[in-house]
């Protein structure tokens, strides 16, 4: 009961330390002091009965038996790393020979053998990565480069299979991070080089304003600036429609739109002009498009039209429409050569 006694004691000596200290919530003192009353009274004993004393206080046993601890694990580890080092390579080398005759679910195998020996092994993540990418599972290849990097932080290739799987997985964006790092790591590795290119091209296409020169079409949509002008124009050009030969409508909305298309005649708006003018295209082909004259040449001269009075009415509009399209576009020598 002596020791029992000590050791409640060297407890209420760290809740008095922790009192004093007052860095506690008023509340936080109030449940330790109650604690202290409880353990007095449980063990009948007091902090004035110096008795009970121990040489190390409370916080100095829990730090030296955790060092001890840490120790114990350090050599134990290293104990197992130096026993069965030799088995983890060597079941290593058998799953790369299986990789190089593409026996990949065999491969998978013997890495995990190796992780199962020594854990802190980066390279077996990693080339169980690479297997698990062979068999279409991204996911798992993910893992495991994210292990062998959490393991490594410096290891270029897991950072390079990450983003070869992340690619896999249409993550583009976040396949290309991963190559800037593992180049980070290995500037001079070619094949880092070419798949961020690669990524970054995937990047370009798959983006919500690819097909449309890099205009952000929402945005310009909301522009004041630019939708007056197209009501003005609209407006304008059906004026003239109505005292001229009286159109049907679906032929006056499609050279409406279409004269939008006639935009990517102003130098570097194609895309835009591609994806309005086709707009127009299918506005056209109404019933009472043959009507209005919306063939394809009336079509394209009104988009030019279109085109010229935009230009005419706000020219600074459109140089930022040309400038805008000009920084979103990579220039074509960064592109991947087939």
């Amino acid at each position: 009961m002596t020791d029992n006694k000590r050791l409640a004691f060297s407890i209420l000596q760290f809740l008095h330390d922790q009192l004093q200290a007052g860095s506690l919530t008023s509340s936080a003192e109030e449940s330790l002091e109650v604690a202290v009353q409880c353990l007095e009274t449980a063990f009948e004993i007091s902090t004035d009965d110096q008795t009970l004393a121990v040489p190390m206080t409370l916080p100095e046993i829990f730090a030296t038996a955790t060092a001890k601890v840490q120790t114990i694990v350090m050599r134990n580890t290293h104990s197992l790393h130096e026993e069965q080092r030799e088995e983890a390579e060597a079941l290593k080398s058998d799953g790369n020979d299986q990789m190089k005759v593409e026996n990949f679910s065999v491969a998978v195998e013997f890495y995990s053998k190796a992780i199962a020996i020594n854990p802190q092994n980066a390279v077996y993540y990693c080339n169980r990565a690479a297997a698990y990418s062979k068999l279409g599972n991204y996911a798992g290849a993910v893992q495991d480069c994210e292990q062998a990097i959490c393991i490594d932080p410096n290891y270029s290739k897991a950072y390079g299979r990450m983003g070869l799987a992340l690619a896999s997985l249409n993550k583009h964006t976040e396949a290309a991070s991963y190559y800037r790092k593992a180049l980070a790591l290995d500037p001079d590795n070619d094949t880092y080089k070419s798949n961020l290119k690669v990524a970054e091209e995937k990047m370009e296409t798959s983006s919500p304003t690819a097909g449309m020169g890099g205009v952000d079409l929402g945005g310009l949509l909301s522009n004041p600036g630019f939708m007056n002008m197209v009501r003005a124009s609209v407006s304008s050009s059906q004026q003239q429609r109505r005292q001229g030969d009286g159109g049907g409508t679906g032929g006056m909305m499609g050279a409406d739109v279409g004269g939008l298309g006639g935009l990517g005649g102003l130098g570097g708006l194609g895309g835009l002009g591609a994806t309005l003018g086709g707009l127009g295209g299918a506005a056209a082909t109404g019933p009472t498009a043959a009507a209005a004259g919306g063939d394809l040449s009336g079509l394209i001269q009104a988009g030019q039209q279109f085109a010229q009075q935009m230009q005419q009415q706000n020219p600074e509009l459109i140089e930022q429409l040309r400038s805008q399209i000009r920084n979103r576009t990579p220039s074509a020598g960064n592109e991947e050569q087939p």
